[in-house]
């Protein structure tokens, strides 16, 4: 009996590391495929190279993942999982109604700033016309989650006599997320055509209060 229980024992840790050396793997795979997919695109991006720089196998790929695309659609989900998981976990809807605000605008604007490979994986999806993000069956529910947040924050607000009513979430989610993604996406064209860096500290801190001060004018009753 005893024999029998250290053998259970010792058959559930090397289940355990198993699954632990899995996750791992399957993490690094997802960590250099958005770098790869957002540098070169879908069409652009190889298995091969993927494999090449992870601590896996292109067979260890397609095992996990099934293909190319099906790896892809993983790469998009993973992205924006991260940025819904960190917006529920701030638990922004929980402030006074302005403060809520400025700190979700905030979030979005650093949140794009400092995970470019995000935005240039939304740009290429645009480019495929969303075709695979419509594939994957979670995605609308997840975002949902920043629209229910927001809509608890102009409800509060609206309720205070602080914001105006009527303001539709998804509008408001809409106008933060192009202000914020504009200072990536187009921060090499503006460079060349303005001599303006979005990325030096100083622009950078001037575009974000920017942006909140906008996002609030519009929001704010009066």
């Amino acid at each position: 009996m005893i024999e029998r229980g250290a053998a259970l024992a010792e058959g559930m840790k090397k289940a355990g590391k198993r699954a632990r050396e899995a996750a791992e793997t399957k993490d690094n795979i997802l960590l250099v495929a958005t770098r790869e997919f957002a540098d070169k695109g879908l069409a652009g991006a190889r298995i091969d190279e993927i494999a090449d720089k992870t601590a896996s196998s292109k067979r260890m790929i397609y095992y996990y993942f099934g293909g190319k695309d099906e790896l892809y659609r993983a790469v998009l989900e993973r992205a924006y999982e991260r940025i819904r998981a960190q917006e529920q976990d701030a638990h922004f809807e929980n402030l006074p109604p302005a403060e809520a605000l400025r700190a979700i605008i905030g979030h979005n604007f650093d949140y794009h700033f400092e995970n470019p490979d995000f935005v240039r994986l939304v740009m290429n999806e645009n480019v495929h016309h969303g075709e695979h993000i419509a594939q994957i069956a979670s995605m609308k529910q997840r975002n949902r989650t920043v629209i229910e947040s927001l809509g608890a924050i102009l409800e509060k607000g609206a309720k205070a006599g602080a914001f105006r009513n009527g303001i539709d979430p998804v509008d408001l989610h809409s106008m933060i997320s192009a202000l914020s993604f504009y200072s990536v996406s187009n921060r090499h064209t503006f460079l060349h055509n303005f001599g303006v860096d979005f990325a030096d500290p100083v622009v950078r801190a001037r575009r974000r209060e920017q942006i909140i001060s906008c996002v609030l004018s519009w929001v704010v009753k009066g």
